[in-house]
């Protein structure tokens, strides 16, 4: 079974050919979207000949759209085009800029012919900066355009901290500079020397050993009775 057909367009099909062209393409597309469309039929001499009057219609349109084209790539060449959006205080947007808006941007702009399908992006707009822009409509008609996203508001970027994990594993603040300031750590309380807790030459002593070395000090000697507590005697 043929996996290719050939077709005879009936109407111009954007990136395939114009009215009156002969076309291989592939069966699921003439199946699918060609022949239920009445886009396209099986060719004949007299359909061919049948469609040359429309043929020369579309020709002559194409060569103005290619003309018109031209003229928007000359005037788009170091072209900057300003788009205003929502963003937090770092500058990342709230929803990032799509091939739809900078079309309808350039579209206010007087640009009319510019559709979404011709703006090409090398990255996702997801934060205020600039960025290349590539208008393309055909491949030796396209050019660079310079896109300006700002903030729609004053950013408070002098309150602005971002937190940062080290490989430590501890928290690192950004100062306003961006340069990375681990927070000081509280002074350790160092214990007293082994040698104090042991001998004390000044006399002092723990709270702890205190109590006992009283106790000590009035305990009775070996032999010794211990002595009651009594009356004075009278002289």
């Amino acid at each position: 079974m043929a996996r290719n057909v050939e077709l005879l367009l009936t109407e111009s099909v954007e990136n395939l050919g114009i009215v009156g062209d002969v076309v291989k393409v592939r069966l699921g597309y003439a199946r699918n979207f060609l022949l239920p469309r009445q886009l396209a039929t099986e060719p004949s001499e007299e359909l061919i000949r049948n469609l040359q009057a429309k043929r020369l219609e579309a020709e002559r349109q194409l060569a103005e759209q290619r003309n018109l084209r031209a003229a928007t790539i000359e005037k788009l060449a170091g072209y900057e085009l300003h788009i205003e959006r929502s963003c937090n205080d770092q500058g990342i947007l709230y929803a990032g800029v799509t091939q739809q808006e900078i079309a309808a941007a350039l579209n206010s702009a007087g640009f009319a012919n510019i559709r979404p399908r011709d703006v090409r992006l090398n990255e996702a707009i997801k934060r205020v900066d600039t960025y290349t822009v590539h208008i393309k409509f055909e491949t030796d008609l396209a050019a660079d355009i310079k896109l300006w996203v700002m903030a729609d508001r004053k950013l408070d970027t002098e309150e602005r901290e971002e937190i940062e994990i080290d490989d430590e594993g501890e928290v690192v603040e950004k100062g306003k500079g961006g340069r990375s300031e681990r927070p000081e750590r509280a002074p350790r309380h160092k214990a007293p020397p082994v040698d104090l807790l042991e001998k004390p030459k000044t006399g002092w002593a723990p709270k702890e050993e205190a109590a006992p070395a009283a106790a000590a000090a009035e305990a009775p000697a070996d032999g010794e009775k211990p002595k009651k507590a009594g009356k004075k005697a009278k002289g």
